[in-house]
């Protein structure tokens, strides 16, 4: 999805351990594939006027993102979608062009016959607990269900999102029976922390990133912890 207007809560979890990102910490050279809301910058302008426009993005996030992490990917289908947004596509572009290239795309031209056949299959279970219609390959949520379904035919592990409903179809994947039972999940906060945990961002940036994400609305503030709570209470849940 790439809008943020009308979202629903993002919920933080500071009672459950994600190995997931125990893993990441043991080894950062994972793949690990986003949506595209990890990369366009978040606009919450109907409850604050103060956002974050595509420089300031890429100085908090997207370039300590893509130093933390070599192998960073995106589906063809969220490259697609980033034609929209110039700054972004000639930033995007920049990181293929590196050698080796700083950024992964998905492409399901390079899956096998038999592969498509199970995509498709994982798709067709997905897509209607989202906005996309493969009848109609409109744009709502379209990125986020090509990019699932391909990576749990390649039996990649991580998807990154900020996105409810996008995390809901990995967490409930059993319940669902969306077929990605072996797909895991990684927020926004849980990388925000990684970056603050290894210096690889600067902290006042990062926590100025996690307050407009997570801590804004008074619903926020009632449901979701302060900075200095996250930061501390993930430091010892993962230390």
């Amino acid at each position: 999805m790439l809008s943020f207007l009308g979202e629903a809560l993002m919920k933080i979890n500071l009672k459950e351990v994600n190995p997931s990102l125990i893993s990441i910490f043991n080894n950062p050279n994972q793949i690990i594939t986003l949506d595209a809301n990890f990369l366009i910058p978040p606009d919450r302008s109907r409850i604050i006027r103060r956002g974050f426009d595509f420089l300031l993005f890429k100085k908090v996030w997207l370039d300590p993102i893509f130093t933390a992490f070599p192998m960073i990917a995106i589906h063809e289908a969220v490259y697609d979608e980033l034609v929209i947004t110039t700054s972004l596509r000639e930033y995007v572009e920049m990181l293929k062009a590196e050698n080796p290239p700083k950024i992964i795309i998905h492409s399901d031209s390079e899956l096998t016959a038999v592969e498509k056949i199970l995509r498709d299959s994982i798709e067709d279970k997905i897509y209607p607990h989202t906005n996309y219609d493969p009848t109609l390959d409109n744009k709502d949520d379209r990125g986020e269900v090509k990019s699932l379904s391909h990576i749990a035919v390649k039996g990649l592990l991580y998807f990154a999102a900020h996105d409810n409903n996008a995390l809901q179809l990995i967490e409930k994947a059993e319940q669902w029976s969306t077929g990605l039972d072996n797909v895991k999940a990684i927020q926004m906060c849980e990388l925000i922390f990684y970056l603050y945990t290894n210096n690889l961002g600067e902290k006042d940036s990062l926590r100025m990133l996690y307050k407009y994400q997570y801590y804004l609305t008074e619903h926020e503030k009632k449901t979701n912890p302060e900075w200095g709570e996250f930061t501390s209470t993930m430091g010892n849940i993962y230390k």
